[in-house]
């Protein structure tokens, strides 16, 4: 029932696929082909990594886009239909079974959403392992996903949560997770432990390297797990019924 109403919003599901042609674009108009270098801070503080501008802000951006339009679409799962959610309840569905369903869903269309920023980069660079790349998307999608599962649980109304939503993955993916903006960073502490910092090491490591990305992907699926676990509790906080 989730998948067909989601699939109903037409609008929604062709914005999806609209907004990072878009960013593309913007990043192809914007960008040169100067060769820029930058730290590769998940490996070392002294690996640095001499690319393009326009390929290192292009995977930058993909990661970016992939990570704030999921968690706009967890959070649109979490707020609609909060009272039909409550009665599904009252019939006898636990709270965890509502949250998989949503979760499931969410993980069909962050891995749509990351393969077609993956595949959109191949008409512009190839990068070393595209896979590796697909793989930071979607893990950058799982990430900002399961916060919008939190930021719905907490907040009734869609002005809070887009404005939550909006200031954290601005900030974080956005902006802070560049590497340009990162090598000139003072506090690089703060930048390591936003939600974004592991999935955008594995998609620069993997378009740019042949480093191992292990560490970092282990981080990202806990960290997305701590906000699935939290959005679980609160949700199931505020759906429970007398009985």
């Amino acid at each position: 029932m989730t998948i067909k109403e989601l699939y109903r919003n037409r609008i929604a599901i062709i914005l999806l696929l609209l907004i990072p042609t878009l960013f593309y674009a913007l990043i192809v108009l914007t960008t040169s082909d100067r060769i820029i270098a930058f730290k590769l801070a998940s490996i070392s503080e002294e690996t640095f990594v001499q690319v393009s501008e326009e390929s290192e802000s292009l995977i930058f951006i993909g990661l970016a886009v992939v990570g704030l339009l999921t968690s706009f679409v967890a959070l649109n799962l979490m707020q609609k239909n909060f009272d039909v959610n409550r009665r599904l309840i009252i019939c006898g569905f636990h709270s965890s079974e509502i949250i998989l369903s949503k979760l499931i869903v969410l993980v069909g269309v962050i891995f749509l959403i990351g393969l077609y920023a993956a595949l959109m980069l191949l008409l512009f660079f190839s990068p070393e392992y595209l896979l590796g790349v697909l793989l930071g998307f979607v893990l950058g999608g799982y990430v900002y996903g399961c916060y919008g599962l939190l930021i719905g649980s907490i907040f009734k109304h869609e002005l809070e949560g887009i404005l939550f939503i909006v200031l954290l993955a601005n900030i974080d993916a956005g902006w802070l997770q560049n590497p340009n903006y990162y090598a000139e960073a003072q506090s690089k502490i703060i930048i390591r432990y936003l939600p974004a910092f592991h999935p955008s090491q594995i998609s620069i490591i993997s378009g740019f390297t042949d480093y191992s990305f292990a560490v970092s992907f282990i981080l990202s699926i806990t960290y997305g797990a701590v906000f699935l676990i939290a959005a679980l509790i609160i949700f199931g906080k505020r759906t429970r019924t007398k009985k």
